[in-house]
């Protein structure tokens, strides 16, 4: 029985190892550098104290948590001859990925509500979005994308594993591993397709749902200047969502059979460490607020080096 498998990543690409090592630890530093800003400057200036920037803060938690799940072990093994990873280790990577990429897609939908009860009911805003909305909602998403993970963990778990040992992919994705096995996958293989729909396309459709209104809402603002600040606390948002959601709908939503292995690596490249490098810039440069308290916070530390130089 296999109790060991090896992650056969980009192990086709010999010649660019290192190279490829030292751009995913680049962005990898980027990332995790990027959301703490985002994180540590709503925490200190009380302007971004509002459900807007705590639905940021844990979605830039959630990106860096779910980057961390996969690219240490990508960094490792790019400059090791020996790419083994047991059962064990390769279902915990597994489940921490789908179980943070679930509640990722999840925080992404109470964002969305967020800006519609903000744009299309303004009055009801501070009451029906209170601080202790705010927590029980994203609770919920953290409970609702770990829980739903478990089951297909626990079958995979349950596998029989007795041939070909080698996973063509960097992390241990679903489908390469369940081709692995000499077990009968047909079950997990439908439950995965099952949560697939259910978090992205569910998710996606909620959003939508929410930015019909929204717009429909911000179309009836008589002055150009209100039109335009509504859509520009939604445009970041948006943006990240497409980002986000169009990968994840070509690598988990679609039939498997007849697509590129080496292509859908590519793309889980891009959804792990592009799509997180880009979401602090998006929501940095895409909102006023925030380029604001980035600007005083600067002007600040600019002041106090030249009192000191004084």
């Amino acid at each position: 029985m296999v109790r060991n498998f090896v992650l056969w990543g980009f192990s086709h690409l010999q010649e660019f190892q290192v190279l490829l090592f030292l751009f995913i630890l680049l962005v990898y530093v980027l990332i995790i550098l990027g959301n703490l800003s985002i994180i540590t400057i709503t925490y200190l200036d009380s302007r971004l104290h509002s459900p807007m920037y705590f639905f940021l803060c844990n979605f830039s938690l959630m990106e860096m948590l779910v980057t961390s799940t996969v690219v240490p072990r990508l960094l490792a093994d790019l400059l090791s001859t020996h790419k083994t990873i047991s059962l064990a280790e390769c279902l915990t990577q597994s489940f921490f990925y789908f179980s943070l990429g679930s509640t990722d897609f999840l925080i992404l939908t109470a964002m969305a509500f967020d800006r519609y009860i903000a744009i299309c009911r303004p009055l009801h805003y501070p009451t029906i979005m209170s601080n202790q909305v705010c927590i029980r909602l994203v609770v919920a998403c953290w409970v609702v994308g770990f829980f739903s993970i478990i089951s297909p963990t626990i079958q995979k778990s349950r596998l029989w594993f007795c041939g070909p040992n080698v996973i063509d992919h960097f992390f241990c994705d679903s489908a390469p591993l369940l081709k692995l096995s000499c077990s009968e996958t047909h079950h997990i293989e439908r439950m995965d397709f099952f949560l697939s729909l259910l978090f992205v396309l569910t998710t996606l459709l909620l959003i939508l749902i929410s930015y019909i209104f929204i717009m429909a809402s911000v179309l009836r603002i008589s002055s150009s200047s209100g039109r335009q600040k509504a859509f520009s606390t939604c445009a970041s948002h948006l943006t990240v969502v497409v980002l986000g959601y169009g990968s994840s709908i070509f690598i988990y939503v679609r039939p498997s059979k007849g697509h590129s292995t080496d292509f859908n690596k590519v793309v889980a490249l891009l959804t792990s460490v592009v799509t997180p490098f880009l979401n602090p810039f998006i929501f940095t440069f895409r909102n006023d607020k925030v380029k604001e308290v980035i600007e005083d916070i600067v002007k600040k530390i600019l002041s106090r080096d030249s009192g000191a130089l004084r």
